[in-house]
C-alpha cells in the first residue's frame, strides 16, 4: 500500500529556525460584529460523552466553506441557518437568515443517545446540505441576492437496529460529492449505541465507543417532494472506533477516502483485537512497603552514532568473546549489512543483523572501514563503523532511511557529543546486570542525543503526542473494496495538519516525521484501479518541534505548501492567536512566521475557519462565539 516515505532532497538538517515576520494587524484583521451568534453548547442525552466524542466536539470546525466562492455558512444558537456572502462589491460580508431549523426538544432521562452540533457542506456555491444534529438533513438552494431560499429536500436517518421507538439518528455531515449529473453522495458520521435495549437499560459507559460512517445517495437534479422527512438512501455504510478526522472523494479512482485514528471496516468483519501491551510496557501494581520508584538503568539503543561534515561514525557493542571471523561487514553506496554469529549471546541484547539496509544518504565505499575493538576488561566491545558521506556538508537525520517510519528501524538519537560516542558500552552493561539481578527494565532506550535545533528543550513526553495517528480508509463508490485496497486500510502516518476548509479540491497531508511536518498531497490516477500514491511536494521544517509549544491549539490547517496556520482556542476574556509557519525552499536554514491576534477578548472563543481565494490572495475567515474575524492577503 502506498506509504509516506520522505524525499530527502526535501528535508533539511541545517535548518536553524523561524523568524518573525510582521505583519500589521490593523491592515490585515477586520472584525465584524454577530447579530447571529454561534455557539458550542449542545443539548445532549443523560449520559456523559465518551472520550472520542469530546475530542470531537472540540475540534469540530463549525464554519462551512464553499470551494472557489466567497460564501460559507453556519448554524446559530437559535438553529437559524446563517448565509454568509462575501461576493458582494463592498469589503463587509452580508449575513442572510436562509433557514430556521426546527427547535430541539429537550431528551426525556430515559433516553441516552446524544444529539449532534448542527453541521453543514456546500455541494456548490448555490446548494448546501443541512444537518440539525438530531437525525434530520435539509437540502437548501442558497439565494442570489434578492431570490428568496428553496427547500430542495427534507430526510431523516433511521436506523431500527439502534435507536429506540423508530426515533432519527443524530449525524455529522462531513462532505457531499457530485458523481455525476444525476447523482450526489454524502457522507455522514454517527454514534452506535448496540440495540435498542441496550441503549434503553445499560449505562453508556458500559458500551464501546464506535462510530458508524454512512454514504447517503441523492438523485440530480433534487425531485419536487412536500416538506415531510424522507428515509435517506443509504447506499454503504461502515463502523470504526472514531470519528473521521476528515473525508475526500477521488474522482479519479471513484473512491471515497476515510482518515480518522481507525480503520473503518464493513459491517460483517470482525472488530480488530484490542491492544496487548508487552511484559515491557506494564506497570507493576506496588504491594506494601515495596519501592518501585527506584532508578533503573534504561534499556540502551542498538547503537550510537554521532557526524562531521564528511562522516559518520556508528558503534555497535558486542560481547567481547567475538571473533573477528564472525563479524561480517558489506558497504554499497546507499546500503549498510552487518551481520555477527557468535555463541556467546547476552540474553536480553539482540546482536546486530542489517540486511542492505538502506542509509539515510550516499557513502564512498572505498574509504570506509570498520575496526573491532574487544576491550578485554569489559564485557562488552565495540565494532566502529567510519562511514565517508559522498555528500560533504550534508548534515544526516538518522543512520538508516527507515528510523522513524511505521515499520521501519528504531530511531536513535545523534549523539552531539562525540566523546560520549562509546558510553554504549558502559550503559549495555549496566543494563545487562540489572537484567541479570532482576530489575524491572521498562526504560524507552532512545538514548540521549536531540537534533541541534532541539537541543536542551526538548520534552520527548510533549513532543511524542504531537500530532495524530491516522488510518487510510478506502472505499468505492458502491460500498466494495478497491481491488488494491487492504481489508484493514491503508498506511498509518501521524498527521499534523489536514487541508484549511475551502482551499480546493484534493486530498493533502501534513506528515510528522522526526521534528519536521512533510507534506504529502494525493496524486491523480492514470486509471481507476491504480494504486493510491502520497508524493512529498514539500517541507515545513521543525513543524512538530514548534507546535510541542502551543497548548492552546484547536485548529491546524494548511494552505498548500504555503503555509500551516495553528489556530488557539481563545475565550471570552482572553483573545487566541494563529501562529504562520511558511514553507521554505531546500536548503534554507531560516524560514518566516508570523501571530496574528484572532480574538480581542470580546470575540470570544474560536468556533471555525475557512479560507476563499481572491485576485489579491488567500482571506481567512475566523468564526467566533461574538464576532466574524477576517484577515487579507496574509500569504
Amino acid at each position: 500500500m502506498s506509504s509516506f516515505t520522505p524525499n530527502h532532497a526535501l528535508l533539511n538538517p541545517k535548518f536553524e529556525g523561524y523568524k518573525l515576520e510582521v505583519i500589521s494587524q490593523e491592515d490585515a484583521v477586520t472584525r465584524f460584529g454577530l447579530e447571529y451568534r454561534p455557539t458550542q453548547v449542545a443539548n445532549s442525552g443523560r449520559s456523559p460523552l465518551s472520550f472520542k466524542e469530546v475530542q470531537s466536539r472540540i475540534t469540530h470546525n463549525h464554519l462551512s466553506m464553499a470551494n472557489d466562492s466567497g460564501r460559507c455558512l453556519y448554524i446559530d444558537s437559535e438553529h437559524r441557518v446563517i448565509l454568509v456572502d462575501f461576493t458582494n462589491d463592498s469589503h463587509a460580508p452580508s449575513f442572510t437568515v436562509v433557514y430556521e431549523l426546527p427547535t430541539p426538544i429537550s431528551a426525556p432521562a430515559s433516553v441516552q443517545v446524544h444529539r449532534e452540533y448542527p453541521s453543514a457542506v456546500f455541494l456548490d456555491a448555490r446548494t448546501a446540505f443541512v444537518a440539525d444534529g438530531q437525525g434530520a438533513l435539509y437540502i437548501l438552494g442558497l439565494p442570489a441576492e434578492g431570490v428568496a431560499t428553496s427547500t430542495l429536500g427534507c430526510f431523516e436517518l433511521a436506523d431500527n437496529t439502534q435507536t429506540p421507538h423508530s426515533a432519527p439518528t443524530p449525524f455529522r455531515i462531513h462532505s457531499v460529492a457530485k458523481l455525476s449529473d444525476s447523482a450526489a453522495i454524502a457522507l455522514l458520521s454517527s454514534r452506535f449505541y448496540g440495540d435498542p435495549e441496550a441503549v434503553r437499560t445499560q449505562p453508556m459507559a458500559s458500551h464501546p465507543s464506535e462510530f458508524d460512517v454512512w454514504a447517503a445517495r441523492f438523485s440530480l437534479p433534487f425531485p419536487n417532494q412536500n416538506n415531510d422527512l424522507a428515509p435517506i438512501d443509504i447506499l454503504w455504510r461502515r463502523r470504526g472506533q472514531d470519528v473521521p478526522i476528515f473525508t475526500e472523494y477521488d474522482n479519479s479512482r471513484k473512491c471515497f477516502l476515510l482518515a480518522g485514528s481507525s480503520v473503518y471496516r464493513e459491517l460483517n468483519q470482525p472488530v480488530p483485537s484490542s491492544y496487548e501491551p508487552s511484559s515491557d510496557e506494564m506497570a507493576p501494581i506496588p504491594r506494601l512497603d515495596e519501592k518501585l520508584d527506584v532508578e533503573t538503568p534504561p534499556k540502551p539503543p542498538p547503537y550510537s552514532w554521532t557526524q562531521t561534515s564528511d562522516s559518520v561514525t556508528v558503534a555497535f557493542p558486542l560481547p567481547a568473546t567475538t571473533p573477528t571471523s564472525s563479524i561480517k561487514v558489506t558497504f554499497s553506496q546507499k546500503t549498510l549489512t552487518v551481520h555477527v554469529q557468535t555463541t556467546s549471546h547476552v540474553e536480553g541484547v539482540p546482536l546486530p543483523h542489517y540486511s542492505a539496509q538502506q542509509l539515510w544518504d550516499g557513502i564512498q565505499t572505498s574509504t570506509s572501514f570498520w575496526t573491532w575493538d574487544r576491550e578485554g576488561e569489559h564485557s562488552f566491545g565495540l565494532l566502529t563503523l567510519h562511514l565517508d558521506k559522498q555528500r560533504e556538508n550534508t548534515r544526516w537525520m538518522h543512520v538508516f532511511a527507515s528510523a522513524d517510519t511505521p515499520g521501519g528501524e528504531e530511531e536513535v538519537p545523534e549523539t552531539l557529543d562525540p566523546s560520549e560516542l562509546y558510553l554504549i558500552r558502559e550503559s549495555l552493561e549496566k543494563y545487562t546486570a540489572a537484567l541479570q539481578s532482576g530489575e524491572d527494565m521498562s526504560g524507552l532506550g532512545l538514548g540521549r542525543g536531540v537534533p541541534a535545533l532541539a537541543q536542551g528543550e526538548m520534552d520527548e513526553e510533549v513532543d511524542f503526542s504531537i500530532g495524530r495517528v491516522t488510518f487510510l480508509t478506502w472505499v468505492g463508490e458502491d460500498g466494495g473494496i478497491p481491488v488494491w485496497s487492504s481489508t484493514f486500510g491503508d498506511s498509518a502516518c501521524n498527521v499534523l495538519s489536514i487541508d484549511l476548509p475551502g482551499s480546493g479540491p484534493g486530498a493533502s497531508m501534513v506528515v510528522k516525521n522526526s521534528i519536521d511536518g512533510t507534506l504529502f498531497t494525493l496524486d491523480e490516477a492514470q486509471a481507476v484501479d491504480s494504486l493510491p500514491t502520497w508524493t512529498h511536494s514539500s517541507t515545513f521544517s521543525a513543524l512538530a518541534f514548534v507546535l510541542a509549544s502551543k497548548r492552546d491549539t484547536r485548529f491546524t490547517y494548511h494552505v498548500s505548501s504555503k503555509a500551516v496556520l495553528a489556530f488557539e482556542n481563545g475565550s471570552r476574556d482572553r483573545g487566541g492567536n494563529v501562529y504562520i509557519y511558511r514553507g521554505g525552499r531546500p536548503g534554507q536554514i531560516w524560514a518566516k512566521q508570523s501571530v496574528l491576534k484572532v480574538g480581542d477578548g470580546s470575540a470570544g472563543s474560536l468556533l471555525g475557519v475557512g479560507t476563499f481565494k481572491t485576485a489579491q490572495g488567500h482571506t481567512i475567515v475566523c468564526l467566533c462565539e461574538n464576532e466574524l474575524v477576517v484577515m487579507h492577503n496574509i500569504f
